[in-house]
């Protein structure tokens, strides 16, 4: 929230080198500049690990950058910096930060099934913290809004960007160091850096140093379920071992790959495709409810026999070459039982299964010309509403998305959520219920426009969804959060691209509220507090977003993760943002949600109502807290 200067001192500019590193030299680097080592390590990791995982592993690839034997010559021709830094010339500090900047960049790269993952891809050893959640201090709107720019880069890209930033090295020098991390195309990942603004001073500040934490209890409750599950878990591991232990004709290492699978009536029946549940078309009609329960089977190959068997057989054992992925916290394996068949055809070069177990949607898919390259995806989806139940992904091609329609939805349109007031475009449905290809914003780089689809259902009423990634797409709403209400185009128009935040983590619906606004120091007019909330099927890990409107633009002023605040349970929330106005005069501004009666800075007296202004300096550093009408305190949202 606050713009709070940091006491690492400024580089001077680099000089190249050609030497051999020892150990002593490397260690003696390490020790004295392991603070800003760490910072760089923090910066180029994807914030897609989280940050308590991400301050653990950047720590950990530091404690690993020494060299493994008494000696390496790998520092050739890298630029290091000039005296004014305290390693003028110094081999050691160049290595060390080359092999942070390798490891970081090797952390980023994705999972592949058939190569063996290097070690900076696996969680770290070693520092480890239990019971707890490790993160720097919160920043300022502009520190957030800088995270997020640089989630948007590649992990070579946010490399050049820090070593720009905070080694001070000119682009000639910071090819060198990419090119020597094993980055293929330096110059491009600099041309992609050149798309977030230079604000190298913020890469700086307390919200980037992961040596100087707060630490938060991770969730109790699930921690105390945990525990009572892994000791449920060892008895029936103890219980199961002896039992594979007997002779005869017991569960014996003579029978198929899963015998115990295989000996199941109800695991038999799973993986026969005669044995699916197809609904009849018009059921939805009479049933008390409407969900994926309900849904008909449709599509050209509901009745490819072959096709279905080989989706079912591949959703109980999928083999090596099949893509499996799921939604966190959603379980992959085997069906219990028959499932539903809820659509089987071909959509544009791909054969689709779309299935369902009760508890979650299953999509299976395979190109046209074999079934080499098929892939399986996993979205959970238990106690779905109409609303979360009107569509699902059916299949991604080029940046695009084809949904296949609930039978209840009547008509479909789609929005860009910002532009309100451009219209909606309507969207055209062959008779299974397959929409046309739509631009998706799920893998968008840049927020120029965000679409959002309109489902009317057979009452008139009107819903939005949009893709975040995965199978099911979000239930967008808006209101306060004990009552929302369905959303419309204007309710997203500020707050749109916000949902980049909530891409791939599950997410059942988000809420966007308004729940404060005030009046700015100096007649600068009106500004708007607003809280939006992506709650997930699994309930946990939810993302708190609180954004400050004024003059037409929204920004974020803070965020929290797996946090109750703005939600059902607990809709108070505070949220503070350090504001210059035109006058070039600086105030601390906060909002809270009507609840909170009185706002309190840090050191100062109360000030009645929901919101507060105050003037301060630029980098003065100050909390706040609300006050309810009962006497507890709100802490503002971090």
């Amino acid at each position: 929230m606050l713009n709070v200067s940091s006491n690492v001192k400024s580089p001077s500019p680099p000089q190249d080198l050609s030497a051999v590193v020892d150990v002593e030299q490397a260690e003696a680097a390490l020790v004295e500049h392991y603070p800003r080592l760490v910072r760089l390590a923090y910066l180029v990791l994807p914030p897609s690990l989280g940050r308590n995982r991400r301050v653990l592993t950047a720590h950990a690839l530091t404690q690993r950058a020494l060299p493994r034997s008494g000696r390496s010559g790998g520092t050739e021709g890298i630029p290091v910096q000039r005296e004014g830094e305290g390693r003028g010339g110094d081999p050691g500090y160049a290595y060390v930060r080359l092999r942070v900047i390798g490891t970081a960049l090797d952390a980023g790269l994705p999972l592949r099934r058939k190569a063996l993952p290097k070690r900076a891809q696996l969680p770290p050893l070693l520092p480890q913290v239990w019971g707890l959640r490790l993160f720097p201090r919160s920043g300022g709107a502009d520190e957030l809004a800088l995270d997020q720019r640089l989630a948007s880069l590649s992990g070579p890209a946010r490399a050049a960007y820090v070593l720009r930033g905070l080694e001070r090295l000119p682009d000639a020098d910071v090819r060198k160091v990419l090119a020597a991390a094993g980055v293929d195309e330096p110059e491009a990942a600099l041309d992609e850096a050149d798309g977030v603004d230079a604000l190298y001073d913020l890469l700086r500040s307390p919200e980037f140093d992961p040596c100087s934490l707060q630490a938060r209890p991770t969730d109790l409750m699930r921690r105390r379920q945990h525990m009572k599950a892994a000791g449920v878990a060892l008895v029936a591991t103890l219980v199961c071992g002896a039992l594979l232990g007997l002779p005869g004709g017991g569960w014996g290492p003579d029978g198929a790959a899963a015998p115990a699978y295989a000996q199941n009536p109800a695991g038999q029946a799973a993986l026969d495709p005669g044995q699916l549940t197809k609904v009849a078309a018009g059921t939805w009609k009479r049933s008390a409810r409407t969900d994926f329960s309900v849904w008909p089977a449709r599509g050209a190959l509901v009745d490819d026999e072959a096709l279905l068997r080989r989706a079912l057989a591949v959703w109980a054992r999928p083999g090596e070459s099949v893509q499996v992925s799921a939604t966190p916290g959603t379980a992959a394996g085997a069906p219990p039982g028959p499932p539903q068949l809820l659509f089987a055809g071909e959509v544009d070069a791909a054969r689709v299964v779309l299935l369902y177990d009760g508890l979650r949607v299953v999509r299976y898919a395979e190109p046209k010309d074999g079934t080499g390259g098929a892939a399986l995806d996993f979205a959970r989806v238990d106690g779905a509403s109409s609303a979360e139940a009107g569509a699902l992904v059916v299949n991604r091609v080029d940046g695009n998305v084809r949904y296949l329609t609930a039978p209840w939805v009547a008509g479909v349109s789609v929005r860009d959520l910002l532009k309100p007031g451009s219209g909606a475009d309507a969207v055209k449905r062959d008779d299974d219920g397959v929409t046309q290809p739509l631009a998706s914003p799920a893998q968008a780089s840049s927020c120029t426009s965000w679409n959002a689809l309109e489902l009317r259902d057979n009452t008139g009423a009107n819903r939005f969804s949009t893709d975040l990634g995965e199978i099911v797409p979000a239930h967008l709403t808006a209101g306060r959060p004990r009552a929302p209400r369905e959303a419309t185009a204007t309710d997203w128009s500020d707050t749109a691209c916000s949902l980049a935040a909530a891409r791939s983590n599950g997410v059942r619906s988000v809420n966007s509220w308004q729940y404060a606004r005030q009046a700015l120091p100096e007649a600068n007019g009106p500004a708007a507090w607003i809280c939006t909330r992506a709650d997930t099927w699994r309930g946990a890990d939810s993302r708190v977003l609180a954004l400050f409107r004024a003059g037409g633009a929204a920004a974020v002023a803070a965020k929290a993760e797996d946090s109750p605040a703005c939600g059902g349970r607990e809709p108070s929330v505070l949220a503070g943002v350090r504001w210059k106005s035109r006058g070039g005069n600086w105030y601390l501004l906060g909002g809270g949600s009507k609840e909170i009666v009185s706002v309190t800075m840090s050191g100062s007296a109360p000030t009645p109502g929901n919101t507060l202004a105050v003037p301060t300096d630029r980098k003065a550093h100050a909390g706040l807290t609300g006050r309810l009408t009962d006497g507890k305190k709100v802490p503002t949202l971090r």
